[in-house]
């Protein structure tokens, strides 16, 4: 009998669609896997609640997350909530038995992300934390070329994700503006991705210099725009790090940079060449090899396709394109193989806590940095 593992949702929103939609679909992309069963799904609004669940297809439902973590029959938590939820509920699941899924970025302090990881490193169930970027082939190839030496010794990273979703300074004031709910504001939401892809590409950040900014002090409330709440976190970041291998960068994101939808780019200069990426054409990269012949050189386009997997367990020609959501389809898939063949999945909460370690020292600087 082809092994199950039963999966609890918690939260509906835009990110919990994601993984709703990766649930119905990692079986018929990746069929050798074992079963993910959609069996129950989390939300405070019952009526929203129901509605997703019969959308896609959950057996059950419930109001209250408890009734997730407590039920013998479910296997995995996804926790796809507001920030300053997730640590509870993680560690009450990790206690409990539960593999957990846990979307990004882990907690809204370092002490909770400590506390996290700390109930990970005692628990027997697996974690993963949803920096879904990091599944795309794209950037596994990357990867690949780095180790492999194609543009010799990496010497610096220079990245940057940008987005103008609260450009607009009328944008109404959100959970995404208060501290105690968000965290950290662009640094915790944009440039965590940012970071995790810089220390996925380049090693770990050992060294730290960053300095924030809040462009729009204030906000209209959403049911009487004449009044006006205080924003708490950042709008704009930028950080100078080092990497543990020596090789320097810089980071910079923000949330209020007009035309920008997801640009999370980067480029990578190496002794003998460069590599760039950018996540709005997220099935391109480019590379720039020192060849013998001056008059020869330029940047190559590589194109993703089947020849960079697991692409081609989406589609069989190149040029057709991955998306976000085929992403998070991936990251569905190696969490189920990590729980199946009991192997660490990346990231993991430990991993996910060096990413907010290095927020953190943006925050808090030591004396002297």
């Amino acid at each position: 009998m082809k092994q199950k593992f039963r999966i609890a949702l918690i939260g509906t929103g835009y990110i919990g669609k994601t993984h709703a939609l990766a649930y119905r679909s990692v079986n018929a992309v990746f069929p050798d896997l074992p079963e993910l069963v959609a069996d129950l799904v989390v939300d405070i609004d019952e009526t929203a609640g129901r509605a997703f669940a019969a959308q896609f297809g959950f057996a059950r439902f419930s109001t209250d997350w408890h009734d997730a973590v407590s039920d013998p029959e479910i296997d995995i938590i996804a926790i796809a909530t507001p920030n300053h939820l997730h640590k509870d509920m993680a560690i009450e699941a990790l206690r409990a038995g539960k593999h957990v899924y846990c979307e990004k970025p882990l907690a809204v302090t370092i002490e909770d992300s400590e506390a996290m990881a700390e109930a990970a490193r005692n628990a027997s169930g697996q974690t993963l934390v949803g920096y879904n970027y990091l599944c795309n082939p794209a950037l596994q190839l990357a990867r690949k070329m780095i180790e492999s030496g194609r543009i010799g010794r990496p010497l610096f990273f220079r990245g940057v994700n940008d987005e103008d979703y609260m450009a607009d300074p009328k944008t109404p004031h959100s959970w995404r503006c208060e501290r105690a709910k968000a965290g950290a504001g662009t640094l915790g939401d944009l440039a965590t991705h940012l970071i995790s892809l810089s220390q996925f590409l380049m090693g770990d950040i050992v060294g730290v210099a960053g300095r924030t900014y809040t462009a729009h002090a204030k906000r209209p409330v959403a049911s009487d725009q004449a009044a006006y709440r205080t924003v708490e976190n950042d709008d704009v970041v930028s950080v100078l790090v080092e990497f543990e291998g020596g090789a320097r960068g810089e980071l910079s994101s923000s949330r209020i940079a007009w035309g920008r939808k997801n640009r999370l780019a980067f480029e990578i200069h190496g002794e003998k060449g460069t590599i760039l990426f950018d996540q709005e054409r997220l099935n391109e990269l480019e590379i720039f090899e020192t060849p013998e012949d001056a008059d020869a050189q330029g940047f190559r386009k590589i194109l993703i396709g089947p020849a960079h997997p697991p692409y081609g367990a989406f589609v069989q020609s190149t040029g057709h394109q991955l998306g976000f959501n085929d992403l998070k389809v991936i990251e569905v898939k190696n969490l189920i193989e990590g729980i199946a063949n009991g192997s660490p999945c990346y990231p993991s909460f430990e991993d996910a806590l060096k990413v907010e370690q290095v927020i953190d020292r943006v925050l808090n600087p030591q004396p002297g940095t």
